[in-house]
């Protein structure tokens, strides 16, 4: 499923999430960071968001970011620096994992907003050298090596040199 295909359900998973919970088109949009245009364009499938976009949506309603994807295997998404593909999910919206693959250009940091105290991200590098982790604490990771974080604050992820790729496994565990 390519970021055509993801728009549309994005939009009709979001919208259904709101209204069950009652917010505003304002009061999301204000939650996550974003713009309320932004958000009514995202609703009706017709902006393919990116990858920041997302997770500001998904920590702002407190769900895992494949939630959204509708746990599409195969779903891609992208943002500077960074391109992902949902490989799949298994658990709870309380207790999930989710598994992606990384594509990461050297040159660009790519900076994901805090996913909370119970999100921790297992990273796994295929190809070339990644530094990733928490802004401040971040570790260059060679192939074939893992590294892992609490996302309870920003983190980044930035290919060394050259490409790098990699299998990141976010795990949402119960507060």
């Amino acid at each position: 499923m390519t970021s055509d295909d993801v728009a549309p359900v994005v939009g009709d998973r979001l919208r259904a999430i709101r209204a069950s919970r009652g917010l505003s088109l304002g009061a999301l949009a204000a939650a996550a960071g974003i713009g309320k245009g932004s958000l009514s364009e995202i609703e009706r499938g017709s902006r393919n968001p990116n990858l920041s976009t997302l997770y500001s949506l998904a920590n702002a309603l407190d769900l895992p970011l494949a939630w959204l994807l509708a746990e599409r295997p195969g779903a891609e998404l992208g943002a500077p620096g960074i391109d992902t593909t949902l490989l799949g999910t298994t658990g709870t919206e309380d207790d999930s994992v989710e598994v992606y693959t990384l594509r990461l250009t050297p040159g660009t940091v790519h900076r994901s907003s805090a996913h909370g105290s119970h999100v921790v991200e297992h990273l796994v590098v295929t190809r070339g050298v990644a530094r990733v982790g928490r802004v401040g604490e971040e570790a260059e990771v060679p192939a074939g090596e893992h590294y892992a974080w609490t996302s309870d604050t920003e983190h980044t992820y930035e290919a060394v040199g050259a490409p790098a790729e990699a299998v990141l496994v976010i795990r949402r565990v119960p507060d």
